[in-house]
């Protein structure tokens, strides 16, 4: 299982009991602000308002609280973000890229250069490690929609490039260009996907033991735990133990 992967099902499990939802919250609602604010305030019509919206209501963001963050973006007195790229090695040589919305950029690289020093892990120039990753679309749904073979014929006449299907769902990958057309389809076959966004995808993983898959994982965690950071992707593989061990 990919690192990605592996991170997003412990988050997954962790996510749901532990006291973050008003921190998710706030780095959905700047998105969804963001977005907003770069495009027209209809999800319909904006393409990464309506991926923003598709992940706040993933996570049972309250309706008001999205609605509220469009009409920040409309009326005049959003807050100003830069959107960064980082990118840098952890323990075991693993790729990281970091994503973030920032109102201080001098704050967000400090902290994030400090995350991957403390993991024994180095921050690199922007460039550095995203070769190694594809940067695609990718929409999913929940694994009750349709069973995988449903799901791989219906997404092959979408126009997708990919298919992973598993316990945790289903995992569509298409090109930047064909993310809006594929979704819409398979959308008008099963109902609102989960989510429907830019990824970096890893394109080969690597294997690290248990040690360093540890100390990975918590960087990827102290990563995500940062007010600016929206997404974290990287390229390793860890043990199923490991995973149980840390979702616990």
């Amino acid at each position: 299982m990919a690192g990605h992967s592996q991170f997003k099902n412990i988050m997954h499990r962790k996510g749901r009991q532990d006291a973050i939802k008003s921190k998710l919250f706030g780095k959905l609602a700047r998105e969804i602000t963001v977005a907003a604010k770069l495009g027209l305030p209809d999800p319909n019509m904006n393409p990464r308002l309506r991926a923003a919206v598709l992940a706040a209501r993933a996570e049972s963001m309250p309706r008001d609280n999205i609605e509220r963050a469009i009409k920040k973006a409309t009326g005049g007195d959003a807050e100003t973000y830069d959107e960064i790229r980082y990118e840098g090695y952890g323990p075991g040589g693993v790729a990281v890229i970091v994503e973030v919305l920032t109102d201080n950029r001098n704050r967000s690289a400090g902290d994030v250069r400090s995350a991957f020093t403390k993991s024994g892990g180095n921050l690199a120039e922007t460039g550095a490690v995203s070769f190694m990753f594809d940067h695609v679309g990718v929409v999913e749904f929940d694994a009750k929609v349709a069973d995988a073979d449903t799901m791989l014929e219906a997404a092959i006449d979408a126009g997708a490039d990919d298919v992973v299907s598993g316990e945790s769902g289903h995992e569509i990958y298409t090109s930047q260009e064909s993310l809006r057309e594929v979704a819409k389809a398979l959308e008008a076959k099963f109902g609102e996907p989960r989510k429907a966004a830019m990824m970096w995808k890893p394109q080969n993983t690597v294997p690290v033991d248990d040690d360093a898959g540890e100390k990975v994982l918590k960087l990827m965690d102290a990563l995500n735990d940062h007010d600016d950071v929206q997404n974290v992707y990287a390229n390793f593989e860890v043990s199923d133990a490991l995973v149980q061990k840390m979702s616990a």
